[in-house]
């Protein structure tokens, strides 16, 4: 019935998509690609999209931006794509696609309910349809773990045990069914491991967080066995989700510090970090890999941590193991920031849009003591909050200045966005670009505060509104 009602829309772009795919297949059915010829297509149709760009990527690196259409369709023929994972983006959300030699790959996704719509068809669906139904299952599961970290271990290990196998049995069937390659099939095989050792690395830890019982001492000893069949250097699996975040549940694991009450909480996170980089240099021989972790350890500590000093330390083992250099690695990029951001010196200018859509330089309206703080429209909760507590501060402190600058890239939906609050005496701005708050400012979280005094100059950089110990800063 609905292929019926498409035939009689000549515009519409979903029957467009069917009818570029039933080309596609037409031509993969008569097998006329050569050995070496590596041609592959990708498109599909963004349903309510945010902005105009689909961004496929290879190991976090992009290479092809790829624009929607009026109809908000898009396709690409690759005439040489190398098969393995790769990533496709609609700001703010990604997703992974595993392309097969000469595979033909329609999407249909609606960015109002991302992960949940997306659609695979064509050549290769099979297996991506898999990969996302698993993703989206084990995304439910997650929603019910932190109960099961309640239960002691005999109760959680048999938990665990049966979901795992339960897994295992619809991968073994899909296996045989879609016939998959081994190529993909280190992917499907990790996405079943990684999220199942996964859960075994959390639990001591959040089972301490939620019941105070230590359980660290009184796990089986084979309780670990299965870290030693982990390939940790392999390169496939270096930016792949599941491996990364089991990675990161294992150094936090490891690297836990036993006696808490010895540190102040910001020199616990510092013992703690450096001692995942430590671990981490150990267990991973290989380069890329390693970088990759490291990276992922130090980005996650520079988002949290807001001391100077312990920032210093922290990057200098950094510095030790990583040989990421490049002009593209984000943790360079906040380490140089973070030198610019000193209390005393001026802080760096950058481009601000205001709701006329007029661009100013923020070292204009930055003259007296300033409050400056962040929100997206990505996190509506903390707009509110934010704000109410500013407007708060307001009162107490009527001295300063309030300014509020959003991190967004719609100028229209920022304005109508905006119109939906009351939020009288706090300046209201955008970012002009992104990329230059970040780099100038360090902004890698939307709770960070920074305070000005009256001519310009940092107060503090690395402060949060909602710190019991805010109002204070501003006397």
């Amino acid at each position: 019935m609905g292929i019926a009602m498409n035939i009689n829309m000549p515009n519409s772009p979903l029957l467009r998509i069917f009818s570029t795919l039933f080309f596609l297949s037409l031509l993969s059915c008569n097998n006329d690609f050569k050995q070496d010829d590596y041609r592959a297509y990708f498109g599909g149709e963004v349903l309510n999209p945010t902005n105009r760009y689909i961004y496929f990527s290879k190991d976090g690196v992009v290479i092809d931006t790829i624009p929607l259409q009026k109809d908000n369709t898009f396709f690409v023929q690759f005439d040489s794509l190398a098969p393995g994972m790769y990533t496709f983006k609609h700001d703010p959300e990604y997703q992974y696609v595993y392309f097969d030699k000469n595979d033909s790959i329609m999407v249909r996704l609606n960015s109002n309910n991302f992960d949940e719509s997306i659609i695979f068809c064509g050549r290769g669906d099979a297996k991506n349809n898999y990969l996302m139904e698993t993703y989206l299952k084990d995304e439910a599961e997650k929603e019910k773990m932190f109960d099961v970290f309640d239960y002691g271990f005999a109760k959680f290990n048999a938990n665990i045990d049966s979901t795992y196998n339960k897994n295992k049995k619809s991968y073994l069937s899909h296996k045989k069914d879609i016939n998959w390659s081994k190529e993909f099939d280190l992917f499907a095989k990790a996405e079943l491991d990684f999220n199942y050792y996964s859960k075994k690395e959390l639990y001591p830890i959040i089972h301490k967080l939620r019941t105070s019982e230590d359980l660290f001492e009184k796990l089986p000893a084979k309780y670990y066995n299965y870290r030693k069949n982990i390939d940790f250097n392999n390169v496939e699996l270096s930016t792949y989700s599941p491996f990364v975040f089991y990675l990161s549940h294992l150094l936090n694991n490891l690297g836990s510090v036993k006696y808490h009450n010895h540190f102040s909480d910001v020199d616990l996170a510092l013992t703690t970090n450096i001692n995942k980089l430590n671990i981490a240099d150990t267990l991973i021989k290989n380069v890329k890999v390693k970088n990759n972790i490291l990276n992922n350890i130090a980005f996650s500590y520079l988002l949290e941590d807001q001391n100077m000093v312990n920032n210093q330390k922290f990057l200098a083992i950094y510095r030790k193991y990583s040989t990421d250099n490049s002009s593209k690695n984000e943790i360079l990029k906040i380490e140089n920031a973070i030198k610019l951001l000193k209390i005393g010196n001026q802080l760096p200018s950058v481009s601000l849009i205001n709701k006329d859509g007029v661009t100013v330089s923020s070292n204009t309206i930055m003259n007296k003591k300033t409050v400056l703080f962040f929100w997206t429209k990505e996190a509506l909760t903390h707009l509110a909050a934010a704000h109410k507590k500013v407007l708060a501060f307001k009162l107490q402190h009527p001295e300063y200045q309030y300014i509020a600058v959003n991190l967004d890239e719609d100028q229209k939906n920022w304005v109508e966005l905006l119109g939906n609050y009351k939020f009288e005496g706090i300046q209201e701005y955008r970012c002009a670009n992104f990329e230059e708050v970040k780099n100038k400012w360090a902004i890698t979280k939307i709770n960070r505060t920074l305070i000005l005094d009256g001519s310009g100059k940092i107060k503090d950089a690395f402060t949060n509104l909602f710190e019991v110990q805010f109002a204070s800063k501003l006397k």
